[in-house]
């Protein structure tokens, strides 16, 4: 009786671990891939409930598919006209090649240390073809950051690739300066400033300049016209008053 009892209770519990050992779920924001002792056999891309040979003959390697924000170290880089600048790039990669992924990087931390690597180099190759005034300057129209963008995206898009991820954008978090070069930097800006309030000062001289000449040429229209019309008047009126005292001296002289 008892053995019997026991193997009802034992039962169920024995083939809710199995079932545990043998199925598995993969949710939609991830790839799976199967290994079998080790070596990868098969990826799963769609999300849903799937079966395999219990561990440690088959093992479940979960890799998000999401977009992953990668933020590189601040590091120093030489510009065209080699001024010295401190840079923080960040990159938007997702996988794009499980079954590559995990042969090359394994990881997300490995996939980040290898594009550090890359990053590294070719932001610096990039930076040296670009002058400071392009990257930190007052006037928009002059700097080319979403060119430097646009470019170090393809460059490393095209090395990581092999790796069997890809990145999708890459930016500039921040740029700063040396200790020792931010005072030359920041009396250029400040010359830049004081060279556009000039023109801007000279401009509205200019302008104002203008502006009281024609004021002083219609005053001066004005105050003739004035004057011709008061003569005018002026002299009707005396012309009325001799006709008046004219007509009063012949009634009674």
């Amino acid at each position: 009786m008892s053995y019997k009892n026991g193997l009802k209770i034992g039962l169920p519990f024995s083939l809710i671990i199995l079932a545990m050992l043998v199925f598995f779920q993969v949710d939609v924001t991830e790839y799976a891939i199967i290994t079998e002792f080790g070596a990868p056999k098969r990826v799963i891309s769609e999300g849903g409930l799937f079966a395999k040979l219990p561990d440690p003959i088959q093992s479940v390697i979960r890799l998000d598919r999401r977009m992953q924000l990668f933020n590189a170290t601040e590091t120093e880089y030489l510009t065209k006209d080699k001024k010295n600048i401190l840079v923080q790039p960040y990159a938007v990669w997702s996988v794009s090649d499980p079954l590559q992924f995990y042969k090359s990087v394994k990881t997300q931390e490995g996939a980040n240390l290898r594009l550090a690597d890359i990053l590294t180099s070719e932001m610096g190759a990039l930076l040296g073809r670009y002058e400071l005034s392009e990257l930190v300057t007052t006037q928009a129209e002059r700097t080319m950051l979403s060119q430097l963008s646009i470019e170090a995206t393809r460059l490393v898009a095209d090395k990581v690739v092999a790796y069997g991820y890809s990145v999708k954008d890459i930016r500039l978090k921040m740029i700063n300066f040396p200790e020792a070069n931010r005072k030359s930097v920041f009396q250029r800006m400040r010359a830049e400033r004081q060279q556009i309030a000039r023109q801007l000062r000279s401009e509205g001289t200019e302008e104002a300049t203008k502006i009281r000449a024609t004021a002083d040429a219609e005053k001066t229209t004005i105050l003739s016209a004035s004057a011709r019309e008061a003569e005018k008047i002026r002299g009707n009126g005396e012309a009325e008053a001799i006709k008046i005292y004219a007509a009063a001296y012949g009634k009674d002289p």
